[in-house]
């Protein structure tokens, strides 16, 4: 199983002498099989650049999920360059999260007078089918849903292949159960043992202090809760649009203190824009 990050920040995309190292994109994952079974995981402001990289290398064929529907996670739809070509052929897979369609997610971010073409008028074929509670299988690879707590709901999802298991919880609020999200010891459980966890670590504890309810997790939650389910390395992930590469380095020298301290192996890191994980 191969990881790449196009976008690890939230809320909205930033850019400047800040942000270098860790970028200004939102999010958009690329998870491929070892059958090379390409899927796209959300439509942030990322998406653009991974799509130029899919016709460069021909790349027509692929599936897209969607952790849930917030502006950030779907804004770089229209830019997604092969949804323009008719070779391009994307089975969709709808959630839980919204009361409208899959289909109809998309086809907003492209709503007049928002944007100037209409999704019925791009060339790409459309595929959209269900995730059902148990996941489903695509190019041997396992992918198995879980309810996010967060405002208007949400799905995280686990990737399973040949023992590796990657999670990935963007946008869950271990502090607070938002209707339809679960508790933090489901997450817990939901992760045990993964070998790659990459969690929502938004905040700090004095932030998390005056937004509570708003969507996100503390670094210092995802933290225990990566502790609690004895996974083998964290990503921290939705960095916040105000932190900068210096406080985001600071904070997972923390983390990687605190997890040493607590006697456990666990590798702490803030993923990077561009950074590719093999498992």
């Amino acid at each position: 199983m191969k990881i790449r990050f196009w976008g690890a920040r939230g809320s909205i995309p930033v850019s400047g002498r800040d942000y270098i190292k860790y970028g200004g994109c939102t999010t958009c994952v690329e998870v491929r099989s070892r059958k090379d079974e390409l899927i796209v995981l959300d439509a942030g402001s990322g998406i653009r650049l991974l799509g130029k990289e899919l016709l460069k290398n021909s790349v027509n064929r692929f599936h897209m999920l969607f952790t849930h529907s917030h502006w950030d996670h779907v804004l770089g739809f229209p830019f997604f360059a092969p949804i323009y070509s008719n070779r391009t052929k994307i089975r969709i897979m709808g959630c839980s999260f919204s009361s409208d369609p899959v289909r109809e997610i998309i086809a907003k971010t492209m709503q007049p007078p928002g944007f100037p073409v209409k999704f019925e008028e791009i060339s790409a074929k459309f595929d959209f089918a269900t995730v059902c509670a148990a996941g489903c299988e695509i190019g041997g690879m396992q992918v198995v849903p879980i309810e996010l707590s967060h405002p208007n709901q949400g799905l995280g999802y686990k990737f399973s292949e040949n023992g590796r298991v990657f999670v990935f919880l963007t946008d869950n609020e271990l502090g607070y159960i938002h209707p339809g999200g679960r508790k933090p010891e489901d997450y817990v459980a939901f992760s045990r043992g993964a070998d790659l966890l990459v969690h929502d670590a938004d905040y700090t504890d004095a932030e998390y202090r005056k937004r509570r309810t708003w969507g996100h997790s503390t670094w210092q939650q995802a933290l225990d809760m990566a502790l609690k389910a004895e996974a083998r390395a964290l990503g921290l992930f939705h960095h916040n649009q105000d932190r900068s590469d210096r406080e985001l380095d600071r904070i997972v020298a923390e983390c990687s203190r605190r997890a040493a301290d607590s006697g456990s192996r666990l590798k702490v890191f803030a993923v990077r824009e561009g950074q590719e994980i093999k498992l």
